[in-house]
């Protein structure tokens, strides 16, 4: 008799708790995790044939001690937490999910933006300080108050996401750039130089996945570039901006206001650059929660679920290593 598939979560807690998670439908054995430190990884997927993994990195000491892995599936759509080039030599198949998040994830953006640009945070404190009540009128004017129509919104990746933010900001009556990728020339009449778009854009808007071509994409000679001092929003990855040189770039008047929901600490740590710009009112920093609606979350696990099914029928699908 052929052994059922061991399959492990490695971090349950990372899908939220109001999503029933439904299991393949094949014969196998399920044991998951709310959570997995690095120490642990070996041990928990000892004996697997299949992982799944959120933000769980899987490297390659590790996988150099998992003899019976042959699939690993991600439940995201960036996959730089596995070696993928060392699963690639191994014959380990890496699926992730796509496409899941191309509502969620625009709608968290324009959130963003309208708070920041609206500069809502500012004025709902000074509601709860009191200062509208000293004002003696029926509004005053402590913050300034952009409009979105008529502004130009540089948006850096022109995947599904990106396309949905262009979209949504096209109804607003906005201009949309898509950037070309940095140092890359020749990509065509519907991309602007990556430059012309950090001079142009009075909103520059992330959706670009973390490569080594994309690390650090952003840091002071970019914000130095930005004429226009915009909004930097990033709902993509930590990573992209150096975020000691965005608090420097706020600090000098570069930029007009940071909107961050992806961090290269997650969680929050004390020390991170952003710590002492959170009160801010042109700084909203939220817990990479903008992938995290109740129908994405239903939606990425109905569709990781089914790359497991395909990977177990032979047939595997959305495969970034194989």
């Amino acid at each position: 008799m052929t052994a059922k598939p061991l399959i492990v979560f490695l971090d349950r807690e990372t899908i939220g708790p109001s999503v029933e998670l439904a299991r393949p439908r094949f014969q196998h054995d399920w044991v998951e995790h709310g959570r997995t430190a690095p120490d642990e990884v070996v041990a928990r997927l000892a004996g697997a044939t299949i992982a799944i993994t959120n933000k769980v990195c899987i490297r390659e000491d590790h996988l150099a001690r998992l003899p019976q892995l042959r699939m690993i599936a991600v439940a995201a759509t960036g996959y730089d937490v596995i070696d993928h080039e060392v699963c690639r030599r191994r014959g380990i198949v890496v699926s992730n999910v796509r496409g899941y998040a191309v509502n969620t994830v625009p709608e968290h953006t324009f959130g963003l933006i309208l708070a920041l640009r609206r500069n809502i945070v500012g004025y709902r404190q000074a509601v709860i300080d009191g200062e509208w009540q000293k004002a003696k009128q029926f509004c005053f004017f402590s913050h300034p108050i952009g409009e979105l129509a008529g502004a130009t919104l540089g948006i850096m990746g022109e995947g599904a996401i990106g396309q949905a933010v262009a979209r949504l900001g096209q109804a607003f009556g906005m201009t949309t750039l898509f950037a070309a990728h940095k140092g890359v020339e020749g990509l065509g009449p519907l991309y602007t130089p990556f430059d012309e778009v950090l001079a142009r854009s009075d909103i520059i808007t992330l959706h670009c996945p973390l490569t080594p071509k994309t690390r650090d994409m952003i840091g002071m000679a970019e914000f130095r570039k930005m004429r226009r001092k915009p909004l930097l929003i990033n709902t993509a990855r930590g990573g992209l901006v150096v975020e000691r040189d965005a608090v420097r770039a706020l600090d000098e008047g570069l930029v007009s206001g940071l909107g961050f929901d992806c961090l290269t600490s997650e969680p929050f740590v004390a020390d991170h650059p952003f710590a002492a710009t959170l009160e801010r009112p042109n700084v909203i920093v939220t817990p990479h929660v903008g992938w995290a609606g109740q129908g994405a979350m239903e939606t990425l696990w109905a569709q990781l679920v089914g790359h497991i099914e395909n990977f177990q029928a032979g047939q595997p699908s959305n495969v970034v290593a194989a």
